[in-house]
């Protein structure tokens, strides 16, 4: 190891800095996990807090919020991971049938420039979008006799859900290509050419040569995808509430990220927050191991 080590040295130098990197702010912050076991007091310090172990857990679970909160979670990641996911490696299959590559280019700058922009300046263009006055959506919407009064979109707990999905894969489904782009950039075209020769057409092509020669990557995506799907955001949530301040929705759009901004930011209880968020942090990777687990049993791609 350490000979190999001697004749890679300028790729481990070049490696460096990233682990670096993560060893700064990945590693060495989670000894902070352990205010989530004590009753930390700012003014005292960490060492001087009282250890309390599991009664912050126990306070989280037995809360009223708690049920509502991992509904919402894994209601809204789920529904992230069901349009979310495959909606990229339809784009890519998409743009990898277009002949024409100027349009395909201009299609593709156009998807990826969301990924871009802030979350900021997203929510202030689908507040202005799904404005009751002047707004274009309700203007369109009246024109066609589709609705007689203008609707409060963001105002309708039932709607928040899909506003927010729907603006997430508008927002990252170009950028989420590129790597089914590139995977099916690297399969051998005499794989197309053989099966044009035994008769199959472009849509069999997709389903017998594309998909199966990308699964590895769409397989290692999808464990990913599982691993976070206690994720359910909170840059978007917290701008879509304007700073969770929208009590009308709050009952649908409160999740873990969310509340533990809310108690640790907003009311100082850090312990109880650090608790909540330990135990999201938890579960996530066991529904990682669990989602590897399967796909390595079933020969699939893995991550490990």
């Amino acid at each position: 190891m350490w000979s190999r080590f001697a004749r890679q040295w300028d790729y481990q130098l070049m490696i460096l800095p990233s682990l670096a990197f993560i060893i700064v702010f990945s590693y060495i912050p989670m000894w902070g996990v352990m205010v989530a076991f004590k009753e930390y007091n700012l003014f005292t310090g960490f060492n001087a807090s009282r250890w309390v172990g599991l009664e912050h857990f126990r306070i989280f679970f037995e809360s009223p919020e708690f049920w509502n909160i991992m509904r919402n979670t894994l209601a809204i990641s789920l529904l992230k991971l069901l349009v979310g996911f495959p909606a990229p490696i339809i784009l890519a299959l998409m743009l990898n049938e277009v002949r024409n590559m100027a349009f395909k280019r201009i299609v593709q700058t156009v998807t990826y420039i969301p990924h871009f922009i802030s979350w900021v300046v997203v929510s202030g263009l689908i507040f202005s979008m799904l404005a009751v006055d002047n707004g274009p959506v309700n203007d369109v919407m009246q024109k066609f006799s589709l609705i007689r009064d203008p609707i409060n979109w963001l105002s309708i707990p039932e709607y928040f859900w899909g506003i927010l999905v729907s603006v997430g894969v508008w927002k990252e489904v170009g950028f989420g290509s590129i790597v089914y782009l590139a995977a099916i950039a690297s399969i051998d075209p005499a794989l197309y050419e053989a099966a044009a020769m035994d008769g199959a057409n472009r849509f069999k092509q997709i389903f017998l040569i594309t998909i199966p020669s990308i699964s590895p990557v769409i397989i290692i995506f999808l464990i990913l995808g599982v691993g976070n799907i206690l994720n359910a955001g909170f840059e978007d949530i917290l701008l879509m509430t304007k700073n969770l301040s929208n009590g009308i929705v709050m009952p649908y759009a409160e999740v873990i990220d969310t509340y533990v901004y809310q108690m640790g930011i907003h009311n100082q209880r850090f312990s109880y927050a650090t608790a909540a968020g330990l135990f999201k942090s938890v579960l996530s990777v066991i529904l990682l191991f669990i989602a590897n687990g399967i796909a390595r049993r079933l020969g699939k791609a893995s991550l490990w």
